[in-house]
């Protein structure tokens, strides 16, 4: 049943996500296809799913900070974020035959981490998507994590960001999201996500260790909502 119910919702995934890239398409105009995207929240409850969603938006934060475990990860955020947000991905997504024209079309930043000009190109796309207004959401793990107790160490990116162009950041905690949904093993093992958004900051840049705080403060929520849900 597990690896059934993940078939069914990889079947609505992949034709839901065709329908919002022609309505893309046709919309990515108009600020870069937001209602469009938004589309993206009727997946859940068509598989069933619950994401509880803890704490608000701050539509003052310019850079949003989010751990990272599964697909879905992306869809929570564009099915409720309030704005236009701008997500900072590995360049091969965008490459991806048809379904990279998802991260494409609305012009979300791709970056070849194998080009040496790559933080040249992040800094200068960055700027661009401030002045257009649209927050910046950056997964400072990098890659997934196996949706377990621990996360995987932060890498700089969201630091040399939040420092150069005096960011203000919220943190936002994901719970659950790949025993929700996950690709290897390829299966559903729950049926509740959990979304906690905390609180604003400015970074101290006089701090050298703000960084590494936030990393703990995410992982001590983290942790907390993880046991009450898989008590």
């Amino acid at each position: 049943m597990k690896k059934l119910k993940a078939i069914y919702a990889t079947l609505l995934m992949a034709l839901g996500l065709a329908i919002i890239m022609f309505f893309i398409f046709l919309t990515r105009n108009k600020d870069n296809a937001l209602k469009a995207r938004r589309a993206c929240k009727i997946w859940f409850p068509l598989c069933g799913f619950k994401l509880q969603k803890i704490g608000d938006f701050d539509t003052s934060a310019t850079l949003i900070v989010m751990n990272h475990q599964s697909l879905t990860d992306i869809m929570c955020l564009e099915a409720y974020h309030p704005q236009n947000i701008c997500w900072i991905a590995k360049k091969q997504l965008g490459d991806v035959p048809f379904y990279g024209y998802a991260l494409r079309g609305p012009e979300m930043i791709l970056i070849d981490r194998e080009d040496k000009k790559g933080l040249t190109f992040l800094l200068k796309s960055v700027k661009e998507k401030l002045q257009q207004k649209r927050p910046v959401v950056i997964f400072p793990e990098g890659t997934r994590s196996k949706g377990d107790e621990d996360f995987l160490p932060f890498k700089l990116g969201a630091k040399i960001l939040a420092e150069k162009f005096q960011l203000k950041i919220q943190p936002i905690v994901l719970v659950n999201t790949r025993k929700l949904y996950n690709t290897s093993p390829f299966e559903t093992k729950s049926n509740t996500a959990r979304m906690i958004c905390l609180e604003s900051f400015m970074p101290d840049i006089n701090n050298p260790h703000w960084y590494e705080e936030l990393q703990n403060t995410m992982h001590e929520v983290y942790l907390k909502n993880y046991q009450e849900l898989n008590s």
